[in-house]
C-alpha cells in the first residue's frame, strides 16, 4: 500500500483537494477523530472515477465520507482513503410532477428545504436529520413509521472499475435503516418522486416535526444521531432509559439528558470516550433485558 504515490498522484491531477493528515474530528458531528491518511474531495465524476481507480492500484483502502453525522472516528484516526462528494454531487433540482433529482453529497436538510420552497410533501420525516441525501438514501433514513426510501424514484451509482448503474427505486429493498444498494457502490444521485401541496401545508408539517426532535433530541450538542438501532418493535432509547442510564458518562463523552440513545460530547470527549460509553449501555441492556444492542452509528478506523 502506498498513500504517498496515491497522493502524488492526485494531487493537482484531477478537480479534486487532496489533504494528507486531516482531522476526522473536522469532518464529523460528534468531533471526535484522528487524522485520515488521505481525504479526497472529488468535485466531479471523473475525479471521483480516477481517484478510486488510484487508491484500487496502490491498494489504499477507502471509505465514502457524508456529513459524517453517523460515524464514530478512532482516535488514531483511519489509515487509508476518506473520499467526500464534492460540488457536482451536491445539487438539487425539481422537475415535473413532484420529481426531485438531488446528489448524493448535497446536505439532506438542503433537499428538505427545496421540497417545502416548491410545496411538495413526502419527507417532511426527514427534517431535521443531519447527513448527506447519500447517506440518507443508504440509510434509508427517517422517522420511525416514514422512510426517505418510499420516495425514491431511481438512484445512480458508481461500481468501481465498470461504471454506473442505475436502480429503480422498486428493485430495491428498503428497511429499517437499511438497503439493498451493493455496499461496494457509491451513491451518486438520487430521483424522488413528491406529492403536490402547498407551503403553508408542508412548513405547518415541518414545523411539527421539528419542534418534537427538538424537545426530545439534543440538536444543539455534538452527536452522532441515534446510538443504537431500535430492536424490533423496542425502544433503544426506553431500554437504555430504563436502566438509569441518562446522564452515564465517560471522559467528555455523556448520555444525553433528553434521550438516552444519544451519546454527545460535552468537550474534549475522546471516540474511547465513546465507545466506552457504548459497550456500558449494551451490557447493562443485555443484564436488564436479555437484549443486544446492535450499533447504528458506523466505526471508522478501529480494530486496526
Amino acid at each position: 500500500m502506498s498513500v504517498f504515490n496515491a497522493y502524488m498522484a492526485l494531487s493537482g491531477a484531477v478537480d479534486a483537494e487532496v489533504l494528507r493528515g486531516e482531522r476526522l474530528s473536522r469532518r464529523t458531528t460528534l468531533r471526535v477523530g484522528g487524522p485520515a491518511s488521505l481525504f479526497v474531495t472529488a468535485h466531479d465524476y471523473a475525479a471521483l472515477r480516477r481517484t478510486i481507480e488510484v487508491l484500487d492500484r496502490e491498494r489504499v483502502e477507502w471509505v465514502v465520507l457524508g456529513r459524517g453525522s453517523n460515524v464514530l472516528a478512532s482516535d488514531e484516526g483511519f489509515d487509508g482513503c476518506v473520499v467526500k462528494l464534492g460540488r457536482e454531487f451536491s445539487r438539487v433540482s425539481v422537475g415535473e410532477g413532484g420529481l426531485v433529482s438531488a446528489g448524493a453529497g448535497a446536505p439532506l436538510s438542503s433537499l428538505v428545504s427545496q421540497t417545502l420552497k416548491e410545496g411538495l410533501s413526502g419527507l417532511e420525516c426527514c427534517v431535521g436529520i443531519p447527513g448527506s441525501v447519500g447517506g440518507a438514501v443508504s440509510m434509508d433514513a427517517g422517522s420511525r413509521h416514514e422512510w426517505i426510501g418510499s420516495r425514491v424514484s431511481d438512484v445512480v451509482t458508481l461500481r468501481p472499475g465498470v461504471g454506473l448503474r442505475r436502480y429503480e427505486g422498486s428493485e430495491v429493498e428498503w428497511g429499517y435503516r437499511w438497503c439493498s444498494l451493493p455496499a461496494g457502490e457509491v451513491i451518486l444521485e438520487a430521483s424522488l418522486r413528491l406529492d403536490p401541496s402547498t407551503r403553508e401545508e408542508v412548513s405547518a408539517e415541518m414545523e411539527r416535526r421539528l419542534a418534537s426532535r427538538r424537545s426530545t433530541q439534543p440538536m444543539g450538542q455534538p452527536s452522532c444521531g441515534s446510538v443504537f438501532k431500535n430492536p424490533g418493535t423496542r425502544s433503544a432509547g426506553a431500554l437504555i432509559d430504563s436502566c438509569g442510564l441518562k446522564g452515564y458518562a465517560v471522559g467528555g463523552a455523556r448520555v444525553s439528558d433528553l434521550h438516552a440513545n444519544f451519546i454527545v460530547n460535552t468537550g474534549g470527549a475522546t471516540a474511547t470516550d465513546v465507545a466506552r460509553v457504548m459497550a456500558h449501555l449494551r451490557e447493562c441492556v443485555v443484564q436488564r433485558h436479555g437484549i443486544e444492542l446492535e450499533p447504528e452509528v458506523k466505526c471508522l478506523g478501529f480494530g486496526r
